[in-house]
């Protein structure tokens, strides 16, 4: 095992981990290894050569290789260290290694990590850390998690899959096609199929609304004439050596096929659009404490996990709708973990190990599906920024009275919504009071929703802090 401690070892190399490297190295977190396991840097965006992204991070639209581009580019003029082709096996505490007698030798504390990684220019590696960032992404969901009934016939495919072979293999999936899903993903192949010349019969979704984003809704199936049909699944798939069809049906409420609906579509390709689950083996061997509910880990406001000096960020956390989110929670993850390492170098245990927190758990409410951080760590640290916060305000007030903007340090909970709800009021409770409110005209649960709520209105919070989205039906008795 080498003797050198890397401040912060970044699993994955996409856009969330880039973020994260670079946030990591300006904190002040110059030791820094990025493993990749794909033969470049840049992740799932190298696919995505549609236009769209970075709207919202850099103000302007870019396609994904442009984005990822902008972020490999930034971490090579930082000499940020990476390796690609490299598998993660593991991610242990360090003392468990010097316990087993494999030569780490730890300073007192106990509070650095060690990385089991693979490839086959170095072999296997054990890489000394103070923090690890993951980044691993997330991966779609197959036929065999829906248990479609039928043969196995060639011409099935997640629309990732199908995706890779026609922007980066240049090869086509097939010429008649079925999407089953209106995930983002889902929708922007119908599109990509279509221009290539392929017959797009329709997108089907088991829901009563689509999946993805309102305007991939109408750039990529409206502007095309694509038929969407809700309420609708894939019952079978016909064809023995290469698919030749499938039968679609309604569904009720309960999502199980209405008898005397079916209709059988010929198409020789099946795309699956049906979801994404966050990439999190290597979390779940290393102990962290997963959401039932994302799939993904568990977080504070810092986007550190159960595990101390383990941080999480994109869609290894939960699946996100636009990358520029991923971007902004991977700033967050890289600059908490830089300081996480600054302050293990400094043997400052009461700041590596948080002993003076109190957890404060973060609930969906009433049609909220899912909050992420899950909880709120009110420690020293937390203490002192909502004071420095408070005074900074004062300095500020007269500066802010003459109409200037002024920088309010926020606690940011992301959500998604349960339904589609009209005329909304997106409330943040402490046990019964209500410490933050805003109108929302239209809440869907393909688009990511935020309360950003200020540092000083959360450090004397005791109950657990409840997110919920009220109908004007609410307030009526």
């Amino acid at each position: 095992m080498s003797g050198l401690i890397y401040d912060a070892v970044i699993v994955g190399g996409g856009p969330a981990g880039l973020a994260a490297a670079v946030s990591a190295y300006d904190t002040g977190a110059h030791r820094l290894l990025i493993l990749e396991r794909d033969s470049r840097l840049g992740g799932i965006l190298l696919q995505c050569i549609h236009n769209g992204f970075g709207l919202h991070y850099f103000g302007e639209e870019l396609t994904g290789p442009e984005y990822a581009g902008r972020f490999v580019k930034q971490a090579e003029e930082r000499g940020i260290e990476y390796k690609v082709n490299t598998m993660v096996v593991s991610i242990d505490k360090a003392e468990d290694f010097e316990e087993a007698g494999l030569g780490a030798s730890i300073s007192a504390g106990g509070t650095e990590h060690v990385v089991t990684a693979m490839n086959s220019a170095d072999g296997l590696m054990f890489l000394r850390t103070r923090a690890v960032i993951l980044a691993t992404g997330c991966r779609e969901r197959t036929r065999g998690a829906l248990v479609i009934p039928g043969t196995r016939p060639a011409g099935i495919f997640t629309a990732g899959s199908a995706q890779r072979f026609v922007n980066i293999d240049g090869y086509l999936p097939g010429r008649k096609i079925v999407i089953l899903g209106s995930g983002d993903i889902g929708l922007i192949m119908a599109r990509r199929l279509t221009l290539e010349g392929c017959d797009v019969k329709l997108v089907c979704e088991v829901m009563p609304y689509s999946a993805g984003l309102s305007r991939n809704m109408t750039q990529c199936l409206e502007n095309f004439r694509i038929p969407l049909r809700l309420n609708t699944t894939v019952t079978e798939i016909h064809g023995r050596e290469r698919v030749e069809g499938v039968t679609i049906a309604k569904v009720d409420a309960g999502r199980r096929a209405v008898p005397g609906t079916e209709e059988f579509i010929e198409c020789d390709t099946l795309l699956l659009s049906v979801g994404l689950i966050p990439e999190n083996e290597v979390s779940t061997g290393a102990g962290v404490h997963m959401d039932p509910v994302t799939k993904g880990p568990s977080v504070n406001q810092r986007m550190e996990t159960s595990v101390p000096g383990i941080f999480a960020c994109g869609n290894s956390v939960h699946v996100h709708d636009l990358v520029d989110f991923v971007t902004n929670s991977s700033l967050l993850a890289g600059r908490c973990a830089a300081e996480y390492a600054a302050a293990a170098a400094e043997k400052r245990p009461s700041a590596v190990q948080g002993k003076h927190a109190v957890v404060i758990p973060i609930r969906p409410g009433d049609r909220v599906r899912y909050t992420v951080p899950q909880q709120l760590d009110v420690d020293d640290e937390f203490t002192s920024e909502a004071a420095a916060a408070q005074q900074e305000s004062v300095n500020t007030a007269a500066v802010s009275a003459a109409g200037a903007d002024t920088v309010v340090p926020k606690v940011r909970i992301m959500f998604r919504s349960t339904d589609v709800y009209r005329g909304v009021t997106i409330s943040v409770y402490s046990g019964s009071d209500r410490i933050f409110s805003k109108k929302a005209r239209i809440v869907r649960p393909g688009e990511m929703q935020t309360a950003e709520i200020p540092v000083s209105a959360l450090v004397n919070v005791t109950a657990p802090l409840t997110v919920s989205i009220e109908t004007p039906e609410d307030t009526i008795d």
